[in-house]
C-alpha cells in the first residue's frame, strides 16, 4: 500500500474542540495538577560583576606578593590573611557568572528549592551558591517508529508520527517528570496507538471518520491529546502530522482488492447514471420532435438497447434492422 501523508495540525488552543464525531472529553488522560511554575530568577549583568571579579583577584596577588617587600611577621600575617580571603571571594563571585545563550534557559535552584529561571541571554550574574541546570527552549522534533497497530475495524495498519514541540515551562519540565525527552517520546507513541485504535483506516459508513479519508481531522485530535498527556511537562505541542500510514503487509493486497473493488463498483454506478441520463434525453428529445411514434413497449426496447450500448465494458456489434420497426 502506498503511504499516505497528512497535513499538521495547529496549535492546540485553537483546535475545534466541537469538530464532527469529535472523540469524548473522557478519553483524554487528566494527568496531575503542576506543582511548581516557572518564574524569573533575580539576576545581574554579568559584566559588571566579571570586572570586580579580576579586580578581586589582582588585589589578592598583589596582596600575596606584597608580603615579600615586608619585614614585620605581623604584618605578613595580616596580608597573607588578607590576601586569601580576597582571591577566595572574588573565585567564589566569578562562580556565579553564566552564559546563556538564545534559545537556552537556566533553571536555578538553591540548596534544593527552585529560585527561577534565567531566560534573557548573555552573561549573568547570579547566587554563586545556586546550581544552575541548562535546559533548551529551541523547537525540536520527534519522529515515532512505523508501529504496528489494530484499527477500529481490528485491522492490522503500519502508521507513524513526526512531532514538533519546544518546552514552555523549564520548572515543569526539570521538577515534574524524571526525563523530559523521555516522557514526550512514550507519551507521543502512546497517543498515535490511541488515536489508531479509536478510528478506522477506511470508514465503511458514508460520513465516518477514517484515517485516510479525514487527516486533517484525526491529526487535529491528535494534537488535542498529546497537549494533554505532555502539559504536566511544561511542553507545547507546536504541530503533529502522520508520516507513515498503510496496511500492514500481510493484508495489504486483500484490502487493495477491496478498493479496487470499490472503485469499479463507484465507477459503474457514475457509468449508469450517466446512461440513465441520456437515455432520458433522448426519449424526451425524440417525442418533443416527434420524430416516431413509439407505445411502451418498444419504449422499453429502446431503453434496454441504449443501456446495453452505453454500460456494456465492451464495444457492442451493432444490428442493423432492414425491416419494419414492429419485425
Amino acid at each position: 500500500m502506498s503511504t499516505h501523508d497528512t497535513h499538521g495540525a495547529q496549535d492546540p488552543h485553537d483546535t475545534a474542540d466541537d469538530a464532527p464525531n469529535a472523540p469524548a472529553a473522557a478519553t483524554v488522560p487528566e494527568m496531575p495538577a503542576p506543582r511548581v511554575r516557572e518564574f524569573t530568577a533575580h539576576s545581574i549583568g554579568g559584566g559588571l560583576a566579571l570586572l570586580l571579579g579580576l579586580v578581586g583577584l589582582l588585589a589578592g596577588a598583589a596582596l600575596l606578593f606584597s608580603t615579600a617587600a615586608t619585614t614585620s611577621a605581623g604584618v605578613r600575617a595580616v596580608l597573607i590573611v588578607a590576601g586569601i580571603v580576597v582571591l577566595l571571594a572574588s573565585f567564589i563571585g566569578m562562580r556565579g557568572l553564566n552564559t546563556v545563550a538564545p534559545g537556552e534557559a537556566r533553571v536555578v535552584q538553591l540548596f534544593g528549592r527552585y529560585r527561577g529561571t534565567i531566560r534573557q541571554d548573555g552573561l549573568r550574574w547570579v547566587n554563586p551558591f545556586t546550581s544552575r541546570t541548562r535546559i533548551s527552549t529551541r523547537v525540536r522534533n520527534h519522529e515515532t517508529p512505523v508501529m504496528k497497530v489494530n484499527d477500529a475495524y481490528g485491522n492490522p495498519i503500519e502508521l507513524a508520527a513526526v512531532l514538533v514541540w519546544k518546552v514552555q515551562d523549564t520548572a515543569q519540565a526539570t521538577f515534574e517528570v524524571d526525563d523530559y525527552k523521555e516522557f514526550v517520546a512514550t507519551q507521543t507513541e502512546a497517543a498515535v496507538r490511541h488515536i489508531a485504535i479509536e478510528y478506522p483506516y477506511d470508514a465503511h459508513d458514508e460520513g465516518g471518520l477514517s484515517l485516510r479519508g479525514n487527516a486533517e481531522e484525526i491529526t487535529e485530535k491528535l494534537v488535542v491529546e498529546l497537549h494533554a498527556r505532555v502539559a504536566a511537562a511544561g511542553v507545547r505541542i507546536v504541530e503533529s502530522r502522520f508520516t507513515h500510514l498503510a496496511y500492514a503487509p500481510e493484508i495489504a493486497s486483500a484490502m487493495l482488492q477491496r478498493q479496487q473493488a470499490g472503485a469499479v463498483v463507484a465507477a459503474r454506478r457514475l457509468i449508469v447514471d450517466g446512461a440513465v441520463g441520456m437515455v432520458e434525453a433522448a426519449l424526451a428529445r425524440i417525442a418533443e420532435q416527434g420524430i416516431v411514434e413509439m407505445d411502451e413497449e418498444r419504449k422499453a426496447a429502446m431503453v434496454s438497447n441504449l443501456l446495453v450500448v452505453l454500460c456494456g465494458d465492451r464495444a457492442p456489434q451493432p444490428v442493423v434492422n432492414t425491416g419494419s420497426l414492429y419485425q
